[in-house]
C-alpha cells in the first residue's frame, strides 16, 4: 500500500471525468467549485510546481480576485486538511507544499488515472509490437475501462479546455487502436454494432470509418459498406466541399471489386471472448498499419453516356393544361359543334394518334350530315325528318368533340423526353454491339469486362449485367432477384463454373421465368474460359 511518510495512504486522483479524490474506497469531500478548479490545476502539472499566478489566471480567467494570491492560499489550506487530515496545522504538508517556483502537488505513481492510462496504453503498444494483438487489446481495454465521462467535466477555462481536448486526443487514440486490433483479430461481428455508435460519435473521423467499412465487409455486409463511404462522402461534400481521402477511395473501390484481399486468412491464435469497452472509440495517435491492395486509378471511361433526368411529361408550356383542356370542351359547345372536327383533327394530328384522327373524320361526317339533311328538306318549307336527323347529327357532333376535348391527355415532349429517348435508344445499340461480342468473341468481352458494372471501364455495355461474373451485390440489386436468389445463382455458379445462357439460369430452377423475361435487356452470360470451368469427369 502506497502511503505518504507520516504513514496514511496516498489519495487517488481522478481527471477522466468528474474531478474526484479518494482516500481508501472513501471519496474524499474536495470542497467548493474554486477550490476543486486549483486541485484541478494542480493535478494537471503533477508532481511540478505551479506559480501562484498561472493558477489565478486558470481558476479565475479575465476576473481574479484582488488579493488572488491569498485566496489561493486560502484555498490551498482547505485541501490540505482533505488530503492530510491527519496533519498538524503547524506541520508543512508532505502532499502539497511551497516551493519557490510555486505549489507543488506529490501524486504517487498509479495514484493519477491519466497516468494510469498512458502507461496501458504504452504497455499495448509494446505488447503489439512483440507480436500480441490479443494483449494488446486486453491492455487498452483496461486504459479505456478508466474513463468516466468526458476529462474534467464541470470545469471551463483555458487551461482546463486545452488539457481536456489533449486527454480526449489521447483515449480517442486508444479507441480506434483498440478497435483496429480487434478486426485484425477477426472479431468484426461483435465489432460492427459498436463502430456504428462510434461513427456517429466521431463522423469526421475517416479512419474510423475506414475501419467499419472493412469490418462490415468482413461480415459479409457489402452493402452498408458501400453505405458508410456515401455517407462520408456525402457529409465531406456537405460540410467542407472535398472528397473522401485516397485510402478511403480504394477501399471502396476494393470492396467493389469483392477483392479476395481485403479478407485475410483466419489468424493463427483463437480469439479470446472479450469485455469490451463501454467507452466509446475515436482515432489513435499512431495509426495502425491495415492490409491494404494497391488499387490503380479507374481509367476515363470512352463513351460517355448522356446525362439526363428522368423521363417526364414534358415541360410546362406558356398556356397551363387546365387553359388547353377547357378550350378543347368549349370551343366545341360554343359553335355547337360546327368546329369539333377542327379542334379533335389538330390535337390528333399534334399527337400523331390514329384513334383521334378517326374521331375527328367521325366528326366531320356528321358535320356534313346536317349539311345535308338540311337541305334535303329544302328552303321556306316545313321543317321534316331529315332536318330532325340533321339536328341530332349536329348534337352528336358537338357533345362528340366537347367529350374527346376532355379526355385528351399531354403528350410527352420537350428537351427532357427527347434526351431521355435519345439515351434509351444509345443504350440499346450499346447492348446490342456489346451482345454481338459475347456471342461472337467472348475473349475480347471478357477483356473488355463487359457485364461488370461493379468495375472501371473503358467500354460502354449499355448497363448488362454478365451472371458468371458479376458479384452478389450486383446481382441482388437487380428488379426482381434479392439476396437469396443472387447467392443460389453464385452458389451454382462457383460449382458447375457458370451457364452459356440466361434460359440456363431458369432451366436449372435459379431464376424465375417471368423474372428472366423481365430482364432479358439487362442479363447476359459471358462464356468462361474452358479452363475455368471444373472438371466434370473428376
Amino acid at each position: 500500500m502506497l502511503a505518504t511518510p507520516d504513514g496514511p495512504e496516498l489519495p487517488r486522483f481522478e481527471l477522466l471525468g468528474p474531478v474526484r479524490a479518494w482516500q481508501g474506497e472513501t471519496e474524499l469531500d474536495l470542497g467548493p467549485a474554486k477550490q476543486r478548479a486549483v486541485l484541478t490545476t494542480l493535478l494537471i502539472h503533477a508532481n511540478r510546481p505551479v506559480p501562484t499566478e498561472r493558477i489565478v489566471d486558470a481558476v479565475w480567467q479575465a476576473d481574479p480576485p484582488e488579493n488572488g494570491a491569498n485566496v489561493v492560499q486560502k484555498y490551498v489550506a482547505g485541501l490540505r486538511r482533505v488530503l492530510e487530515p491527519g496533519r498538524s496545522p503547524r506541520t508543512p504538508g508532505s502532499l502539497l507544499t511551497l516551493t519557490d517556483a510555486g505549489y507543488q502537488l506529490s501524486v504517487g505513481p498509479d495514484r493519477l488515472d491519466a497516468e494510469l492510462f498512458q502507461q496501458y496504453v504504452q504497455r499495448a503498444r509494446a505488447a503489439q509490437t512483440a507480436g500480441r494483438p490479443g494483449d494488446a487489446s486486453r491492455l487498452l481495454e483496461q486504459a479505456l475501462g478508466l474513463w468516466r465521462g468526458p476529462a474534467l467535466a464541470g470545469l471551463t477555462g483555458a487551461l482546463f479546455d486545452a488539457a481536456r481536448d489533449r486527454l480526449t486526443e489521447s483515449r480517442a487514440a486508444a479507441l480506434e487502436h483498440w478497435a483496429a486490433l480487434e478486426l485484425l483479430l477477426g472479431h468484426q461481428i461483435q465489432l460492427a454494432p459498436r463502430l456504428a455508435e462510434l461513427v456517429a460519435e466521431f463522423p469526421l473521423r475517416e479512419e474510423l470509418r475506414y475501419i467499419q467499412m472493412l469490418a462490415l465487409y468482413r461480415c459479409g455486409r457489402q452493402p452498408e459498406a458501400l453505405a458508410v463511404f456515401r455517407d462520408a462522402r456525402r457529409l465531406l461534400a456537405e460540410e467542407f466541399g472535398v472528397e473522401p481521402s485516397e485510402r478511403l477511395q480504394e477501399l471502396h473501390r476494393g470492396i467493389l471489386r469483392a477483392d479476395p484481399a481485403l479478407v485475410p486468412p483466419r489468424p493463427p491464435w483463437p480469439p479470446a471472448p472479450v469485455a469490451y469497452p463501454q467507452a466509446p472509440v475515436a482515432y489513435p495517435q499512431a495509426p495502425v498499419a491495415y492490409p491494404q491492395a494497391p488499387y490503380p486509378p479507374p481509367p476515363v471511361p470512352l463513351v460517355v453516356p448522356l446525362a439526363v433526368a428522368t423521363p417526364t411529361t414534358g415541360p410546362p408550356g406558356l398556356i397551363p393544361l387546365w387553359l388547353k383542356r377547357t378550350a378543347a370542351i368549349a370551343v366545341p359547345l360554343l359553335t355547337f359543334g360546327l368546329t369539333s372536327w377542327a379542334v379533335v383533327g389538330f390535337v390528333a394530328v399534334r399527337h400523331r394518334s390514329r384513334g383521334l384522327g378517326f374521331v375527328a373524320a367521325g366528326l366531320l361526317g356528321l358535320l356534313i350530315f346536317f349539311c345535308v339533311g338540311m337541305e334535303l328538306d329544302g328552303p321556306g318549307e316545313e321543317a321534316g325528318t331529315w332536318a330532325g336527323f340533321a339536328v341530332l347529327a349536329l348534337l352528336l357532333a358537338m357533345l362528340g368533340g366537347a367529350t374527346a376535348g376532355a379526355l385528351i391527355r399531354p403528350r410527352p415532349t420537350g428537351p427532357t423526353w427527347e434526351a431521355s429517348a435519345v439515351f434509351a435508344m444509345g443504350q440499346r445499340i450499346r447492348r446490342d454491339q456489346a451482345r454481338q461480342l459475347v456471342k461472337h468473341h467472348p475473349a475480347i468481352a471478357r477483356e473488355l469486362q463487359i457485364g461488370r458494372p461493379d468495375l472501371p471501364r473503358t467500354f460502354d455495355d449499355g448497363g448488362l449485367v454478365d451472371v458468371n461474373t458479376a458479384p452478389e451485390i450486383v446481382i441482388a440489386s437487380l428488379p426482381g432477384i434479392g439476396p437469396d436468389v443472387a447467392r443460389r445463382i453464385l452458389a451454382d455458379r462457383y460449382d458447375r463454373g457458370g451457364v452459356t445462357s440466361v434460359d440456363e439460369l431458369v432451366a436449372r430452377n435459379l431464376l424465375p421465368r417471368p423474372v428472366a423475361r423481365a430482364l432479358e435487356e439487362t442479363l447476359v452470360a459471358v462464356p468462361p474460359p474452358l479452363t475455368s470451368r471444373p472438371d466434370s469427369t473428376g
